[in-house]
């Protein structure tokens, strides 16, 4: 295990070997290693390792129980269930993982053991309690369940300028942090003067935070003075990296950042603020920290590096600390750390893999090496998906992709949106697709493209004004594949032609869940939860004593499906900073597939979702 120390490598890190961007039709070659020797590549592939995350929740017929289905359970299994040790079912379950234990009191504890060919199989983890969530009612009967975990918010303070500021909880992430095979939560903590790269001004710390959903805080990181507080500064990754069955978190550092363990990273005593707030000195880091304690683990010279401010498209500090991060199978078997910056102009992106409790670089793609083209093409998110079906990861950033090996895939001649989405919007067509809207005015307002080649598949024309919300997901069953929508276009629009199939747009152009119970997906704005319908939007939930995060985007602290069958829950921070709360369907359903998190796109769409202008994740696939 390495030392918490800073590396002496950093003149390899620091040594800029770049891919070399490519547009589409040219031959695409291997990226330069960022290090001598060759990456080795994992032999078997790698994923959450998860229990059955079993929840009960009391209702006024008895506990309904929910649990997931795993990838690897063969088909036609079914499971036994057991209240406090107790078989509860007569026959075995079959169908959707729910059942309904008639007369149970809300105390009763219960697990469930799969059985196959008529034979009950032993569980791979300690079989453990449910977990106990508390029903909301509704008109009739119970509309959802919910169940808090405590958080402990940090100490405010006074910035250099005499501001005093508190804390807020923000983004959230998931991670099997201690290898029980249940997710436990990390958590950002924002000052309430965070700032957004254009203003100026002196911020708080930021906080990260590890709670197991019993509210028992494992640890706390302190990224320092040197780290300024903002949507765009830090992005956060919670992932299983190293293959030990544990997750770990991966994040920018700086002088000052102290672990969970209090180690201290750098120089304790440096700050690097100027009198604007900004930070455009002093060596920048990425960091790993253990998920049990939030020990660091290895910490290596942040790549890209700022190097001269102006380069990134301005002077004052907007532009050079716009960062995004991500996790990525680029080599088809293990999780790789995506780090990136910039994306109005020069955009710069570097893969890492964290490896034996050492980080190593395996490739960097920068647009000034690739060419002009690639300038201004990336939003304010990234996602990733495999693009091209040869079972590695690419980066979708913006209006470009970059290949699992680090050259460009594809440029399509368009620029920088707020919003992104990729999935198989289209089913009728081979391969994935990607959506966004533009901010460029001499633009389409938005466009559906092949995700493989950037290929527009359609577009719609300029609205003469920055589109700056886009959403396209199946909502509703009376079109076929996904529809579009985007805040400028009228109408609800065909994924497939981009033709409208509705006149009325969705009352939300935000986050969509799968809630419900049916295929289609649900909008999820703010703290409701809504159905859509050609005449009017039907309200399914309305979150109580709960707030959504970051001011006009209107985000979950995170939305993933983290306990029970494969629908999403989604989690909200509570009015008073005290509890994050978690939101789970009570709706029945009669699909039946395995949990979201084992597939690979969703997963780690989930450990991106936090990055800048959030995004809600999207699956391989259109419907379950």
């Amino acid at each position: 295990m390495r030392s918490f120390a800073i590396s002496r490598r950093l003149a390899v890190a620091a040594a800029g070997v770049v891919a070399v961007g490519l547009t589409p039709g040219m031959a695409v070659g291997a990226a330069e290693s960022a290090t001598a020797g060759t990456v080795p590549q994992a032999i078997q592939p790698q994923t959450d390792n998860l229990n059955r995350g079993v929840i009960s929740v009391h209702t006024a017929n008895g506990n309904r129980v929910s649990w997931r289905l795993l990838a690897g359970d063969p088909a036609g299994v079914t499971f036994n269930v057991y209240r406090d040790g107790t078989r509860a079912t007569r026959t075995p379950v079959g169908g959707p993982t729910s059942y309904v234990d008639l007369g149970a009191p809300a105390n009763a504890k219960y697990t469930v053991r799969a059985v196959v060919d008529g034979v009950e199989q032993p569980s791979t983890f300690a079989a453990g309690d449910s977990l106990t969530l508390d029903g909301v009612p509704g008109d009739v009967g119970i509309t959802a369940s919910t169940r808090d975990v405590p958080i402990q918010i940090p100490p405010g303070g006074t910035t250099p300028s005499g501001e005093n500021y508190t804390y807020v909880a923000n983004d959230a992430s998931v991670g099997d942090l201690d290898g029980d095979g249940q997710y436990e939560v990390v958590l950002k903590w924002d000052p309430t003067n965070a700032k957004d790269n254009a203003q100026s001004g002196y911020t708080g710390n930021v906080y990260l935070d590890a709670y197991r959903l019993d509210g028992t805080r494992l640890w706390r990181v302190d990224l320092g003075r040197n780290i300024r507080a903002g949507a765009h500064y830090t992005q956060f990754q919670v992932f299983d990296y190293d293959g030990d069955g544990r997750a770990e978190v991966a994040v920018k550092t700086a002088d000052g950042t102290r672990s969970g363990t209090g180690q201290m990273i750098g120089s304790a005593s440096a700050d690097h603020r100027n009198s604007s707030g900004y930070i455009l000195a002093g060596p920048e880091f990425l960091s790993v920290f253990r998920g049990t304690d939030g020990a660091v683990l290895d910490t290596e010279s942040y790549v890209p590096p700022r190097g001269n401010v102006a380069s990134w498209g301005d002077n004052y500090g907007n532009r050079v600390d716009r960062f995004l991060a991500g996790t990525a199978y680029v080599d088809g078997s293990r999780p790789s750390i995506i780090m990136a910056r910039g994306y109005y102009t020069r955009s710069v992106v570097s893969a890492w893999d964290f490896r034996d409790g050492q980080l190593t670089r395996r490739w960097t793609f920068d647009s000034n090496n690739a060419g002009s083209q690639w300038t201004g093409k990336g939003n304010h998110q990234l996602s990733v998906a495999d693009v091209d079906g040869d079972g590695r990861d690419e980066i979708m950033y913006g209006s470009m992709a970059i290949d699992d090996n680090g050259n460009g895939l594809w440029q399509n001649n368009t620029h920088h949106g707020d919003a992104y989405h990729v999935s198989d919007f289209i089913p009728s067509r081979p391969g994935l697709e990607v959506f966004k809207p533009s901010e460029w005015t001499n633009e389409p307002a938005h466009w559906m493209g092949d995700a493989r080649t950037g290929q527009i598949l359609w577009s719609a024309p300029s609205c003469g004004d920055d589109n700056g919300r886009a959403v396209a997901a199946d909502i509703w069953s009376g079109s076929a594949g996904a529809e579009a929508w985007s805040s400028c276009v009228g109408g609800l629009r065909s994924g497939t032609n981009g033709n409208q199939v509705a006149s009325r747009k969705p009352g939300s152009t935000n986050f969509v869940i799968w809630w419900d119970g049916d295929a289609q997906r649900e909008l999820l704005d703010g703290t409701q939860i809504s159905k859509y319908g050609t005449g009017g939007d039907t309200r399914l939930l309305t979150g109580s004593g709960v707030v959504s995060n970051n001011g006009t985007k209107s985000t979950p602290a995170l939305q993933a499906d983290i306990l029970g069958d494969w629908r999403e829950e989604v989690i909200w921070r509570t009015t008073d900073n005290r509890a994050l709360r978690i939101y789970s369907t009570t709706d029945s359903t009669g699909i039946s597939r395995p949990s979201l998190m084992q597939d690979r796109q969703y997963r780690v769409a989930v450990a991106w979702q936090n990055t800048a202008y959030n995004q809600p994740p999207h699956a391989s696939f259109l419907n379950p």
